[in-house]
């Protein structure tokens, strides 16, 4: 199942391995770099369940040592990811206070929550006998929050999981997701969700990767004046919603998939994201791009030790990285001219697509109002004929996307086909805790 070159079974080195040349893009399709179904990478797994793969799969030892990283890392006090070490927390109050909706003040302390909303939490919890009901609840203070991660192996075992569930309290579960997102931010969960199906058929392992792969839990107790959510994560998605105060946050979110199309049948999951960054990329002037572009290639030579790492490669912002400290780097936005700053602008709304209006249109204000400290950097050529890394950051969004190499198909070098994105809101208000510490009236999350 190995060769030299591989860490495991699943993460090779040639994925963090620094190289002269250009890691270059194929005009072949994701099909070239299936495994066969009868070979040493897929055979051994087959007809396992979740929870056998799982126990197979914990007896690695570079699995072993990333499991022990992110046990110290959830063991953490939260305070949430900053640019330098120090959370600003007024950014938030400062959000906390734009115009509303309403066109007055949100006022977290005393405005009202969505009564459909409630209804559709309540419908859940009524499909769920007494057992599940207990199993699928936390406190909206719960650390259990940050227990969420993307790997199709199983860590944190946080509420209910999909699979095991009827098709009625299944669907109960979803339709609470499709009440709390835009219809197009709930299409683009169930389409990652259905790739990750899809993944299963082509892998022939569909017990341990398909369309129920997640797991589901509520945090509080749904009500129109008081802070609750809840978290749906599993293989390749990871959500944590919370509303408090008439506001909504979608914070931490991590949506990939491997392989991001299927053959034709549906546009590839991040095709509007990914071309309106190349088109921003494309556009940079000589003097913009040396300032933007930080590495000259995904797997640039010139990356400081531990820059890459064998699973999270170069994206910086996923499963229990809480607390991460992340500098700007790249070139502030305010040094683009006003085309490219728009681009920047669409990009960031296209992150926040899972947002309701008018919810999406304030948390974009946010963004408005820190434009002169949001930085934009990029990893990779800039005309599209290699695979890249992005991201996006101000004191109140942490937008990534990178290209990955192959877990579950056979590309030992990033490409397109592989997608990772996050985005997370610095400076606390992951979880939606800077807001629940304002509504309770206090200062810290």
């Amino acid at each position: 199942m190995t060769d030299d070159r591989d860490i495991d079974g699943f993460f090779s080195e040639a994925r963090v391995s620094a190289r002269d040349e250009a890691v270059e893009l194929d005009d072949g399709s994701f099909r070239d770099h299936l495994y066969p179904l009868d070979g040493d990478e897929l055979a051994p797994w087959r007809g396992m369940s979740y929870e056998e793969f799982t126990a197979a799969r914990q007896g690695n030892e570079f699995l072993q040592a990333l499991l022990r990283d992110w046990d110290a890392l959830y063991d953490e006090p939260f305070t949430g990811i900053t640019s330098g070490g120090v959370v600003c927390r007024e950014v938030w109050a400062d959000a906390a206070s734009a115009p509303g909706s309403s066109g007055g003040p949100v006022g977290l302390a005393v405005a009202s929550g969505d009564p459909a909303l409630v209804a559709a939490a309540e419908h859940v919890l009524a499909e769920l006998p007494g057992d599940l009901r207990e199993r699928a609840q936390y406190d909206v203070d719960a650390p259990d929050w940050r227990g969420w991660s993307n790997p199709e192996f199983v860590f944190h075992r946080n509420g209910l999981r999909l699979e095991d569930l009827s098709d009625r309290q299944v669907a109960a579960i979803l339709g609470l997701v499709e009440a709390s997102l835009s219809p197009e931010g709930f299409a683009q969960v169930r389409e990652a969700m259905a790739l990750n199906g899809y993944l299963g058929e082509l892998t022939g392992l569909p017990t341990i990767m398909n369309e129920r792969s997640y797991w589901f839990s509520l945090f509080g107790t749904p009500t129109t004046d008081g802070p609750w959510g809840w978290q749906l994560f599993g293989h390749h998605v990871a959500l944590n919603f919370v509303t408090v105060g008439g506001r909504d946050v979608i914070a931490p979110v991590f949506i990939g998939a491997e392989p991001a199309l299927s053959d034709g049948a549906r546009p590839p999951l991040f095709d509007e994201r990914e071309h309106l960054a190349l088109e921003l990329a494309g556009s940079l002037t000589p003097e913009q791009r040396a300032e933007a572009v930080v590495f000259a290639s995904v797997l640039d030579p010139a990356m400081p030790e531990g820059r890459l790492h064998p699973a999270d490669e170069r994206h910086v912002a996923g499963a229990f990285r809480d607390n991460r400290v992340v500098p700007y780097e790249g070139i502030p936005v305010s040094r683009l001219n006003a085309v490219q700053q728009a681009l920047v602008r669409r990009i960031v709304a296209d992150f926040h697509a899972l947002l309701r209006e008018p919810q999406r249109a304030e948390m974009l204000a946010c963004y408005d109002a820190h434009l002169d400290e949001t930085w934009f950097s990029w990893y990779g050529a800039t005309d599209g004929s290699e695979p890249v890394y992005f991201r996006i950051q101000s004191p109140v969004v942490i937008a990534e996307l990178d290209n990955h190499a192959g877990v579950w198909l056979a590309n030992r070098l990033p490409a397109r086909f592989h997608v990772h994105t996050t985005l997370r809101l610095p400076n606390g208000n992951d979880y939606g805790r800077a807001w629940i510490a304002q509504w309770r009236g206090g200062g810290d999350a």
